[in-house]
């Protein structure tokens, strides 16, 4: 009997809709090549449900995502819903699906190539061989507390976010943390402002309890502005980085500048067992949306992590990973990675180059 997944695209806003495709093209040769099944269904989240359903997440865009085996998700926001109300904004969509679904530990890898050396910002020898996860817990801190504003005494307008974390959720994130490092390289640095945040000090004494259970994981602390200065400094001494939610959104999108776009980096967000949402880590570029020129590598690689983190498939994941590489080791770039613009691919011309290649990658076993 053929093996089925079901499989939520939630495509959102800009260049959602376009990336999404092409990475559901790959999907689709996946199935092809394996044998499996795969059931798509779409829902709409961000600024078109605002749009279409009068909130950022409707009620069936989270029952289709609950019913699947894993969701991908392509982006959402953009400058016309700006001055929304904040039950109105793209980004709630986003931040309730997280809730909504459990997800609780985004997993952002951040991989230096030598085919793309020269498109990072940094110096060659600076980010040569840079292999690093930011691991980020994703449904606690300052984004999910109370927020207010009001009038104070003086009749100023003010406003207060409220960061509150409990030691569980902490334990949480940092046990996936240990476990992922100690399938790499056996290093681990938490992220906090522990000189400063109450917050921080129950995050530093919860990592420091669990380090106990992990004797061949190497435990290290650092100030979040240290860990931010380290990162373009020298790069290379990190190998998995947890930290809380907001430190973990600012430090994963400048660790993927490292690799000299944003445009290149998956993502992956768990929730307890193997059910996850992958997404590219860029946004949803609302400057260059229909023009068919976004790159689209970021989602086809959250798509691997999503054929490995959720469905098992591994050695299809594989393929997938080494497609993309192949063909940026061949010279093909989009225009975000590419030195010349003139040469520069489409979205969906990148697209094809990865399924040719995945189809020699399959053809090879």
């Amino acid at each position: 009997m053929t093996k089925q997944y079901n499989i939520a695209c939630l495509p959102g806003d800009g260049i959602g809709p376009e990336i999404v495709a092409e990475a559901v093209k790959v999907l689709e040769l996946v199935a092809e090549q394996t044998g499996v099944t795969f059931n798509f269904s779409y829902g709409r989240i961000g600024g078109i449900a605002i749009d279409e359903d009068g909130t950022p997440l409707p009620d069936e865009t989270l029952r289709i995502a609950k019913a699947a085996d894993a969701v991908l998700l392509g982006a959402v926001g953009g400058p016309k819903w700006d001055q929304n109300p904040g039950h109105l904004r793209p980004e709630t969509g986003l931040l309730g699906i997280r809730k909504g679904l459990g997800l609780f530990a985004n997993l952002r890898p951040a991989t230096m190539t030598d085919s793309l050396l020269e498109a990072s910002t940094l110096k060659p020898e600076v980010v040569a061989g840079v292999d690093l996860i930011v691991v980020r817990e994703l449904t606690g801190g300052i984004y999910f507390g109370q927020k207010k504003r009001f009038t104070d005494e003086n009749g100023r307008d003010t406003a207060v976010d409220e960061l509150i974390y409990n030691e569980d959720e902490i334990e949480r994130i940092i046990r996936v943390s240990f476990e992922i490092a100690r399938k790499r390289s056996k290093k681990l640095c938490s992220v906090d402002k522990a000189n400063v945040l109450e917050s921080s000090r129950l995050w530093r004494k919860v990592a420091e309890r669990v380090a106990a259970d992990y004797p061949d994981v190497e435990l290290t602390h650092q100030l979040v502005d240290s860990c931010a200065m380290q990162l373009v400094r020298a790069p290379k001494q990190f190998d998995v980085i947890v930290t809380e939610n907001m430190f973990g959104d600012i430090l994963s999108d400048q660790a993927a500048m490292l690799t000299g776009s944003i445009g290149m980096l998956a993502s992956a967000s768990l929730a307890e067992g193997s059910f996850g949402l992958f997404e590219p880590v860029h946004g949803s570029a609302p400057d260059i949306a229909g023009k068919g020129i976004a790159n689209p590598l970021a989602t086809i690689l959250s798509a691997a992590m999503l054929l490995r983190l959720s469905l098992g498939l591994d050695d299809a994941a594989d393929k997938v990973e080494k497609s993309v590489w192949a063909v940026l080791d061949a010279g093909h770039r989009t225009g975000d990675i590419g030195a010349d613009k003139s040469k520069a691919l489409g979205t969906i011309a990148m697209g094809e180059l990865v399924r040719e290649e995945l189809k020699k990658q399959f053809a090879a076993k």
